[in-house]
């Protein structure tokens, strides 16, 4: 099979790695990639997995690429072209695609869409208000005592969300959306949600329209400083599986928010053929979704990728074809750490080109896999190329070895500001 995947982040580099496992894939092109995803090679026939330099957004020139290599199956990685359509036009022309299309995508695509959606569908959520303009805005942020969460609208790299502790700080995160326009057309709207107290989990799960298949527990680190502190970013690492949530716990949360999401989608005739990646916090009323997500997370994409032992083409493909209730879901038992090493000054602003050394001494320890995200060859040399540069991962028996494994391989690798939180996996302890 000929797959074309999308994107050129950590994400991707960790779906081409686990694509190119398949016995069934015979080429694999990613679009853009990055130098990691270049080093990647076939199980198959051990062909290289190539890089096309076509921007993920670019869909006219994606489409004609996919044509003209008359691929057979395309993965779409991140968030912007499926809320641009790019599973609608590649089946308009007859083409095999994995991800929701441009109706699905709106849980992403648009807050406002997706928690009028939970409200209408009763799907445990936070309280809130969405509003076009500044001053009912700040009027609602004050009915909730100014602790709140104020979300742009629209897509903003991760990084939309501002936490509020008082008054002040939600009318400045106001101001700063909605009239400073930090995140440009995605600000023109806000949603303002009541601030939650409890563990924020990951949560994800495979769907092909009718079936939900839910993965194990993950934990994200946003905030870009040890301890949760700092700015938000896309994601400083992960782990899985957390201790949040026994087994049985887990079924019950994924049933009380994917049963009436499907429900939901049914009545509303959405078709999400993808993962949904619900932002999940576990209050003392019980489980309650943040936002919603229309693709992988990475970095969880990660560590699921890691810990999963089923064939993904296979899964994708069930998941386009429907047929994803005659799949099982199957897991290694063992325990996966995902240590992001950022740029200096991320998630403000970089430098890029820096060169970074110790890639190979880290990648031949055992269990770990270095994953690619902002990165780029530079003559002989891989050199920086975005705010998080790489996703450091291990798998272990349990959380505490895995997590030393991480940092054992994290300690080998350098690039001139390199950052990283020292913590990753430390809230399971």
């Amino acid at each position: 099979m000929k797959i074309l995947v999308i994107g050129s982040g950590g994400r991707e580099h960790a779906l081409v790695w686990k694509l190119a496992q398949s016995p069934h894939a015979t080429q694999i092109w990613c679009a853009p990639g990055n130098a990691g995803i270049a080093q990647e090679r076939l199980a198959n026939n051990s062909s290289p997995v190539e890089c096309v330099n076509l921007g993920a957004d670019d869909l006219p020139k994606l489409l004609a690429f996919a044509q003209e290599r008359k691929i057979e199956f395309t993965v779409v990685g991140p968030d912007n072209p499926l809320a641009l359509g790019i599973v609608d036009l590649f089946q308009k022309n007859g083409l095999r695609i994995w991800g929701p299309n441009q109706k699905a995508a709106q849980f992403e695509s648009s807050k406002v869409f997706s928690q009028n959606f939970m409200e209408r569908h009763g799907i445990p959520t936070a309280s809130a208000g969405t509003f076009s303009e500044a001053g009912p805005a700040k009027a609602f942020a004050a009915a909730l005592g100014g602790q709140c969460v104020v979300k742009a609208d629209g897509l903003a790299l991760g990084k939309g969300v501002l936490m509020c502790a008082n008054q002040t700080e939600a009318e400045r995160a106001v101001d700063e959306i909605m009239v400073g326009k930090t995140f440009g057309a995605a600000g023109a709207r806000v949603v303002i949600q009541e601030f939650l107290a409890g563990i924020e989990v990951s949560l994800h799960a495979l769907c092909d329209g009718k079936t939900a298949k839910i993965f194990p527990t993950s934990q994200d680190h946003k905030r870009a400083l040890d301890g949760d502190g700092g700015l938000n970013t896309g994601g400083m690492g992960t782990y899985s599986p957390t201790p949040f949530l026994s087994d049985a716990e887990l079924k019950r949360a994924g049933d009380e928010i994917l049963i009436p999401w499907l429900r939901g989608c049914a009545e509303e005739k959405i078709d999400f053929c993808g993962i949904l990646y619900p932002g999940v916090m576990l209050t003392k009323n019980g489980p309650k979704v943040l936002e919603f997500n229309a693709r992988f997370g990475d970095p969880e994409t990660q560590i699921y990728l890691t810990r999963l032992e089923n064939d993904l083409v296979e899964l994708l493909d069930a998941s386009v074809s429907g047929t994803l209730d005659q799949m099982e879901l199957k897991w290694k038992p063992a325990a996966s750490v995902c240590v992001v090493m950022a740029s200096g000054g991320y998630p403000g602003n970089y430098a890029k080109g820096k060169v970074i050394s110790g890639l190979d001494a880290a990648n031949v320890l055992p269990d770990v896999k270095v994953f690619h995200a902002g990165t780029a060859k530079s003559g002989n040399e891989i050199v920086t190329n975005g705010g998080r540069v790489l996703g450091v991962t291990a798998l272990g028996k349990d959380l505490k070895v895995a997590q030393a494994a991480a940092y054992a391989a994290v300690k080998k690798i350098h690039f001139d500001g390199a950052h990283f939180r020292r913590d990753i996996a430390a809230k399971a302890f």
